[in-house]
């Protein structure tokens, strides 16, 4: 036997340890999945709800603190509205199931805006926030991905 060969021997013990070990990688897997999961739906919630209230909330209730920056924007009372609506919807599809996915583009595709806006108009000290926010929206987007493909579905079921 020359010595870059395998012996037989070798790769039939190699491929029985590790398909004995299957169970305890499965449940390990299945574990972590979980945990992946439940972390997941965390993280949803946690943005859902600062969306609706830390987000949205100051906006809808014109706090003056929001409407000082919307009238600097010059977009006045309308835009600050319309900004809050959006924020409202978008924290709350995300708890749903179903909308999580395409909700975390449209607020991502929102805090691109907000993040053009900070750099060119406002200059305050909160130019990197709506780029941190995308970072969890994009990975609920792409986690949630199938959700998507299932609202596609029965959307088009109805149509």
């Amino acid at each position: 036997m020359s010595e870059t060969s395998v012996p037989v021997t070798t790769l039939a013990s190699t491929s029985t340890s590790s398909t004995s070990s299957s169970p305890t990688s499965a449940s390990s897997l299945k574990t972590r999945g979980r945990g992946a999961r439940i972390s997941l739906g965390a993280l949803q919630i946690v943005l859902g709800l600062f969306y609706a209230f830390a987000s949205a909330l100051p906006k809808l209730i014109a706090h003056p603190s929001a409407a000082e920056a919307f009238d600097k924007l010059g977009w006045g009372s309308a835009g600050m509205y319309l900004i809050g609506t959006l924020e409202l919807a978008g924290g709350l599809a995300l708890l749903v199931p179903l909308l999580s996915s395409v909700a975390a583009v449209a607020l991502s595709a929102l805090m691109v805006g907000a993040f053009v806006v900070n750099v060119t108009v406002i200059h305050g000290p909160y130019v990197a926030t709506p780029l941190i926010l995308i970072l969890p929206l994009a990975l609920i987007a792409w986690a949630r991905r199938g959700h998507t493909t299932e609202l596609v579905r029965w959307v088009r079921r109805r149509a």
